[in-house]
């Protein structure tokens, strides 16, 4: 196992010397599509190998919901290459340029990051996806994906394979990592320092917490996703009621579901029982605080103090009322994860107020939490959202994964 992996790290350092022009990357991402295009029945057939074994395995109705390709899906695969493409290059680009006092023009130039290595759990369409974004912005990628989508992600890693083979480029700047052991991810972690430039991690909070624990490589990431909806004292009713449904309900696992929804005193009267009614009747379990207790007359549970820190991940969604918005500031910023935070509201300094105050890497007014994603973004797809203070923060699509140097232009000048 050592050996082998030892093996990737090399061949993804050879890879990723080799400068690819950007025609040539569209090249190998519009060959990569009709691949797919053609090959759908064996990705498929491969898909359902998988499915097989998670049912077998009792894997959880979630994850086996998350592994599922079908025709659909296999068009948002497409979807989202296509649109990768037609996203500019990011690399080699001056982003800004300067001439000093002496003479030197001084230039900021991006690059690629490097060598990337991405550990993942489930979902098929991330191996497309990632494979996608890092190539396209000059990027070498490992894939460690889980093992309950081994012939899945593997299909689809030969087939970009086969694409940038067709165009005469080192097939290694995708490589996938067969072995199904987890020691094979602590040694990703742990002893490949030398080879992966960063790791991102992508998945449930266990592998995230364990990648965040062992990882030697810097790591772009999130642990969880404990996002709020702040209901303003001057928010619109109809409003509030279809945003904190959708933040709630669209999709309840995924890291930008709304888990906890925070409510102006002076509109619990107003705004309580509709909001939380429509909530209810779709299936969702309610966490409520005392003074949301009295004002809601449907079915509620009490709320404890570790109720403001559970990424429930399903349909339930912990309830409190805030005196100020300045009490609503303070509760994101003392149990959120600087995920996706959003106000609803009709005044523009509240608003204004809230999203400069919280932490958070991505503040919303008037929307639902579920827009963190790098599609939403307009990035062409995610390698994952970064909670991370240093940047990249949010969605980390394209334009994120690039680092970048200075190049520094004279005609002969030395330093005092």
């Amino acid at each position: 196992m050592k050996k082998n992996l030892i093996n990737i790290g090399i061949r993804a350092k050879k890879a990723s010397k080799i400068k690819i022009d950007s025609k040539i990357k569209n090249k190998v991402l519009e060959n990569y599509l009709q691949l797919i295009d053609k090959n759908k029945k064996i990705i498929l057939r491969e898909n359902n190998k998988d499915i097989k074994f998670a049912i077998k395995n009792n894997l959880q109705q979630n994850l086996i919901s998350r592994l599922t390709l079908n025709q659909s899906k296999l068009e948002g695969i497409q979807s989202s290459i296509k649109k990768i493409i037609n996203l500019k290059d990011p690399t080699n680009k001056v982003l800004s340029r300067w001439k000093r006092p002496n003479g030197l023009i001084i230039k900021k130039i991006s690059i690629p990051i490097g060598v990337i290595g991405v550990i993942y759990e489930s979902r098929p369409n991330v191996t497309s996806d990632v494979s996608g974004l890092c190539f396209k912005s000059g990027n070498v990628v490992i894939l460690r994906g889980g093992s309950e989508a081994y012939n899945s992600n593997r299909i689809l890693v030969k087939l970009f394979r086969d694409s940038l083979k067709k165009n005469k480029i080192d097939q290694n700047y995708v490589q996938i990592i067969k072995n199904k052991n987890r020691k094979s991810v602590d040694y990703m972690l742990s002893n490949m320092k030398k080879f992966i430039d960063i790791i991102i991690p992508r998945g449930g909070k266990n592998l995230v917490k364990k990648v965040q624990e062992i990882s030697t490589v810097p790591i772009i990431g999130h642990l969880e996703g404990i996002c709020h909806t702040y209901v303003d004292k001057d928010a619109d009713l109809k409003m509030a009621i279809e945003i904190v449904h959708n933040a709630k309900l669209r999709n309840t696992s995924i890291c930008g579901a709304t888990e906890t929804i925070l409510m102006h005193k002076k509109i619990l009267k107003k705004f309580c029982n509709p909001i939380l009614e429509k909530l209810s009747k779709n299936g969702c379990e309610i966490y409520a605080d005392n003074i949301i207790k009295k004002n809601f007359t449907g079915k509620s549970k009490m709320a404890n103090e570790s109720d403001w820190s559970k990424e429930y991940l399903s349909a339930k969604v912990s309830v409190k009322s805030v005196n100020n918005i300045f009490e609503a500031i303070n509760h994101v910023n003392k149990f959120g994860t600087m995920h996706t935070d959003s106000i609803i509201t009709k005044n523009n300094k509240s608003a204004d107020l809230f999203l400069k105050n919280i932490k958070s890497s991505i503040a919303m007014h008037n929307t639902s939490t579920q827009f963190a994603d790098g599609g939403e973004f307009g990035f062409g797809g995610e390698v994952g959202i970064s909670t991370n203070t240093l940047p990249p923060r949010g969605p980390v699509g394209l334009n994120q994964l690039i680092s970048y140097k200075y190049e520094v232009l004279g005609k002969g000048q030395i330093r005092n």
